[in-house]
């Protein structure tokens, strides 16, 4: 199971060098709007130091790290529910996606024209959230025009129930609240999912900054995203993105010195990868032997059968039991022979909740 994730934005914000960064690609960077037509899509790493370790101690063959999907989406504009600037096309990529990266500009330049003119993070944010509101309730109208009727005149439950959540969600948006904000009950739940609506993806705001304001702290404008974050309930970070593309392009050798002249513990990307992961509740298992030390990515809450699955139906299928210990006591222990001593070696079945950080090896028969 791997993330999905939008970068969005107005025009000039920085999506497209911030992508070029994140995915040593060449997604094209200009001083125009609409520079970017089609959806540029980039696999990337999740930077994972246990991983490191855990092969470190292991010495397989080969390291595997999990990895998540970024798909750099064209400048929303003002009108984009109504396809102004090709909107309908961008609308349609974000779809696709399962979380949404909003980039922020958050710093002056007279160099990089700004489409509206001047630049005000919490309006740029009312823009673009507006639009995805549009473009939702425009979907959600028709479809409560189209089942209405059929609600109205039946008996069955789960037709009434489609025609609830769509009404509660279509009363929202006419209020400009996000789908996100209406909690279904447990017969509503599977129709609002099928909806695939805009507003219902969980979202992170990038705030963009000056390197000035990276480096010396957070500026008036980083800390008024952070504070509407907060109150929808979703994340911010903070990244300068002209230093992102610069440590891209340096040999990996002379990273660690270039994030040490600027006072940096590591890349900002990698921790906007880890939040990004976060975004959607997912956390990391390993397998570890001596062909290869994997990560793999589960939903949080996932059971020992479910997450073996993730490596192939069949030992889901055929799931046993799972043989496991936690990459802590490998790193405290240093071998699984100290491990099984110690008592920590364990022997879970069915319900059993993996872990972020547990070592698996599954037994199956099919």
């Amino acid at each position: 199971m791997g993330l999905k994730a939008g970068i969005v934005g107005l025009p000039n914000v920085g999506k497209s060098t911030l992508f070029n960064a994140l995915t040593s690609a060449k997604a094209e960077a200009a001083n125009y709007p609409f520079c970017t037509i089609d959806p540029n899509v980039g696999v990337v790493t999740v930077p994972d130091q246990r991983l490191d370790m855990i092969s470190q101690l292991v010495k397989p063959q080969k390291q595997v790290p999990t990895v998540m999907e970024f798909v750099d989406i064209a400048g929303l504009v003002a009108g984009a529910s109504k396809g102004e600037g090709l909107g309908n096309q961008f609308l349609a990529n974000i779809r696709e996606t399962d979380a949404i990266i909003h980039v922020v500009r958050c710093f002056d330049d007279s160099n990089v024209v700004h489409v509206m003119g001047s630049v005000d993070p919490l309006r740029d944010i009312g823009t673009i959230n507006t639009e995805l509101i549009l473009a939702d309730l425009d979907s959600v109208d028709k479809k409560l025009k189209r089942i209405e009727k059929m609600a109205k005149s039946t008996t069955d439950q789960q037709l009434k129930a489609e025609f609830s959540i769509t009404k509660k969600i279509a009363e929202a948006l006419n209020r400009g609240e996000p789908a996100r904000s209406v909690t279904p009950d447990e017969s509503e739940a599977p129709f609002m999912k099928e909806m695939h609506l805009l507003t219902t993806k969980p979202v992170l705001y990038v705030c963009n900054v000056a390197e000035s304001d990276y480096t010396s702290g957070k500026s008036d404008r980083v800390k008024q995203v952070e504070e509407l974050a907060a109150r929808e309930n979703n994340q911010c970070t903070s990244i300068c993105s002209a230093i992102e593309a610069e440590i891209s392009q340096l040999p990996e050798a002379d990273r660690a010195e270039f994030l040490e002249s600027l006072d940096m513990k590591e890349a900002g990307l990698a921790r906007l990868i880890r939040e990004a992961y976060k975004l959607l509740n997912l956390i990391t298992y390993f397998t570890a032997g001596p062909k290869e030390v994997r990560a793999w990515t589960i939903q949080k809450g996932t059971k020992a059968p479910g997450a073996a699955g993730v490596i192939h139906s069949d030992f889901e299928r055929g799931f046993i039991r799972a043989e496991c210990y936690h990459c802590n006591d490998l790193f405290e222990l240093k071998n699984e022979a100290a491990i099984k001593e110690s008592g920590r070696y364990r022997s879970e079945g069915k319900d059993y909740v993996v872990k972020d950080g547990d070592v698996m090896l599954f037994r199956f028969n099919v």
